[in-house]
């Protein structure tokens, strides 16, 4: 699949104010209430208003159905382009079809397809997950010399990035340096702050006492350290998620969250937008293109506290 860097995607869109002109933008999120998602769908508006495209939100509430009807009332009104946050990364084949079928051009956002031979007209706008869960474990094994029992919290299997990013945690525990790190649990919390913290409060209840808690997101990391912290076990416990959201930056500048990936939500957000504009003018875009993901630690943490809105 063809890569395209961070500043190579600011070079390919220039002049996409020009394309921009009688355009129409359909999008259907995943789900409304979702703290990343939020800031995707906040840039791509921004985005949009900026370039003066009419631009229409749509919330899937996680169901696959209403998703694919969203999709489908789009291609009834005849937008130009349509931007999917895909409630499942394994129902984006038929989408595509769709779609692609119709004429109309196509951008998934922050969460990948299954599908890795995109038709023309379709492109990914993202993160490449497989970086994400390695720079978290990795930084984790590092500040835990090697050693230690973890848990692990994964986001719903129906995606693909928590498949992807539970597999980086697995991927690094293998190397050498990290073998002698042990995982007494791994469960899904689907990146919600408050199952997490359900699951964190009976993980202890059973006895479990992590030297390190290893989330698929920062939500879910964050209620692990909410119940670490009524258990007064977090400082005792490294926290790490990814996404290096405001609330995840706040909590490591209280010193209650170890590690974060950034995720570039502003740049994806845009990143689709300006895709879907280039699209619907039959101009190239890549397949796949990719916003780099950033490790997030308290020493350089100050240079990240002001790039989120």
């Amino acid at each position: 699949m063809k890569r395209l860097s961070l500043p190579l995607l600011a070079a390919l869109l220039l002049g996409v104010a020009t394309a921009a002109q009688a355009v129409t933008i359909g999008v259907s999120m995943a789900l409304f209430d979702d703290n990343f998602l939020t800031e995707v769908r906040a840039s791509m508006k921004e985005r949009a208003q900026q370039l003066n495209v009419p631009i229409q939100f749509e919330d899937a509430e996680n169901d696959i159905g209403r998703q694919l009807n969203q999709i489908q009332n789009f291609m009834a009104q005849h937008v130009d382009a349509i931007i999917v946050s895909a409630v499942d990364t394994d129902a984006t084949s038929r989408m595509t079809q769709l779609v692609a079928a119709s004429g109309i051009a196509l951008v998934y956002v922050n969460r990948m397809p299954s599908d890795r031979h995109l038709p023309p007209r379709v492109s990914f706008v993202g993160s490449d997950e497989t970086q994400s869960g390695t720079l978290e474990m990795t930084e984790v094994c590092r500040l835990l010399n090697g050693k230690g029992d973890i848990v692990v919290l994964m986001g719903e299997l129906t995606n693909q990035a928590a498949r992807q990013r539970s597999q980086d945690i697995q991927d690094v525990l293998v190397r050498p340096a990290c073998s002698a790190i042990h995982v007494l649990d791994r469960q899904v919390a689907d990146w919600k702050r408050t199952e997490a913290a359900d699951l964190m409060t009976n993980w202890l209840s059973a006895g479990l006492r992590p030297q390190a808690v290893v989330a698929n997101d920062d939500e879910m990391a964050i209620g692990a350290i909410q119940s670490l912290k009524q258990a007064h076990l977090l400082q005792a416990t490294i926290v790490a998620g990814i996404d290096a959201t405001p609330d995840a930056l706040a909590a490591m500048k209280s010193g209650d969250l170890k590690v974060t990936v950034f995720q570039n939500a502003p740049a994806q957000g845009r990143g689709a937008v300006d895709a879907a504009l280039k699209l619907a003018h039959n101009e190239k875009v890549p397949s796949f293109v990719w916003v780099p993901f950033e490790l997030v630690t308290p020493a350089n943490l100050s240079s990240y506290l002001g790039r989120r809105p």
